[in-house]
């Protein structure tokens, strides 16, 4: 027999779609060790100087002028206009779309971004191409990008994201509601002492995990240095992402308080198992990650557009609480510290809301539709 061929494209190398699909390929593996895949960035793969340029685009719109990505985001208009710039990029990729299909012969092709989804999903409308497609949602809110007649399978988040989904004319039986996926490793057990040892933390000590994403962004230097200056015992564990410049200004600097610096870290399941609260932006594969831990959120920063959607989200099911800025921050902080019914009542909701398994189930069914 042979072996089953999954294809999953992603959009840039340090993103959470990147993320979602190492993980969705490690279930894969786990499930069927036999599965061959192809893990590719699509945009890289079929417009390489484009998507330098685009990425140094987004990152200095978001950084600076965050209003207008605010503006940008899923506007019918934007969509309207854009329509036949996307449809021009969609026909200059199919040959490099074709050749790389003819290459691997996936059984089953899966996108964690839209602009993959969509670039196979006129594929298979333009050439009749009936291997199927399946679009998975790394935010709660889906934009409208993400709609296309030939794509066979949605994965969302949530019930809400598959209600939103199909008020957008997308048939209820092609909804999926698996979660966001992260690595199997975060339904495993964690030995908390051997970790607490490990970095060198005060088990009897609250522990505070800050993050900013893959690329560390957000007011991560105030946020360490207000806390550091607070009368709160607590000590930290900084995950700066691929951050270069901030995990060195972290190392340069005296605390203190006890505070851990991380770059690049690959045990979030661990720094997560052993912290009291997570101070983070809203990504949504972090987002999935916190909840899978059960641990509480105190938003700060979301970008505009899907972070926004999903603090939203947050917030309506009381799992995190949002701050303004770095003062409010702190105020947020000895609140939960002090009110541990508060803090236990975060965690067991963000434990409800869960979807641990994710990867696995959407492996599970990526195997079945290879068949």
């Amino acid at each position: 027999m042979r072996e089953k061929k999954v294809m999953l494209l992603y959009l840039s190398e340090h993103s959470g779609h990147h993320c979602a699909s190492l993980a969705i390929e490690k279930a894969l593996k786990q499930l069927e060790p036999g599965v061959k895949t192809l893990n590719l960035n699509s945009f890289n793969y079929t417009n390489p100087i484009l998507e330098k340029v685009i990425n140094r685009a987004y990152m200095g719109v978001v950084k600076r002028t965050p209003e207008l990505w605010e503006y940008l985001y899923d506007n019918p208009k934007v969509l309207s206009k854009t329509q036949k710039l996307r449809e021009m990029i969609h026909r200059f990729n199919t040959d490099k779309l074709k050749a790389l299909v003819d290459d691997f012969r996936p059984d089953v092709i899966l996108c964690t971004q839209a602009f993959p989804c969509g670039m196979v999903a006129d594929y298979k409308k333009s050439f009749g191409y009936t291997t199927p497609l399946v679009g998975v949602l790394t935010d709660y809110a889906p934009h409208s990008y993400w709609i296309y007649n030939n794509v066979d399978k949605y994965i969302v988040p949530s019930e809400e994201t598959g209600r939103k989904l199909i008020e957008n004319g997308i048939d209820a039986p092609k909804v999926a509601v698996f979660g966001i996926p992260i690595d199997p490793k975060f339904s495993k057990d964690i030995d908390k002492d051997k970790v607490y040892e490990q970095l060198h933390l005060d088990k009897d000590a609250p522990s505070v995990l800050i993050m900013g994403g893959t690329q560390g962004l957000g007011p991560i230097k105030e946020i360490v240095r207000m806390m550091d200056r607070s009368s709160l015992n607590l000590q930290m564990i900084v995950a700066t992402g691929n951050n270069k410049k901030l995990h060195k200004w972290l190392i340069s600097q005296h605390f203190d308080k006890n505070v851990v610096r991380l770059y690049a870290a690959e045990n979030i399941d661990e720094l997560m198992e052993v912290s009291t609260v997570v101070v983070t932006k809203p990504g949504g594969i972090t987002t999935a990650e916190a909840l899978a831990k059960g641990i509480p959120m105190i938003i700060v920063s979301p970008l505009p557009g899907q972070e926004a959607m999903n603090t939203k989200f947050l917030l309506s099911e009381g799992v995190a609480v949002r701050a303004e800025n770095p003062q409010d921050m702190m105020i947020l902080i000895e609140e939960l510290l002090y009110n541990r019914d508060k803090l236990a009542m975060m965690r067991q909701k963000a434990r409800s809301l869960a979807r641990p398994d994710s990867a696995l189930d959407i492996a599970r069914l990526t195997l079945e539709l290879a068949k």
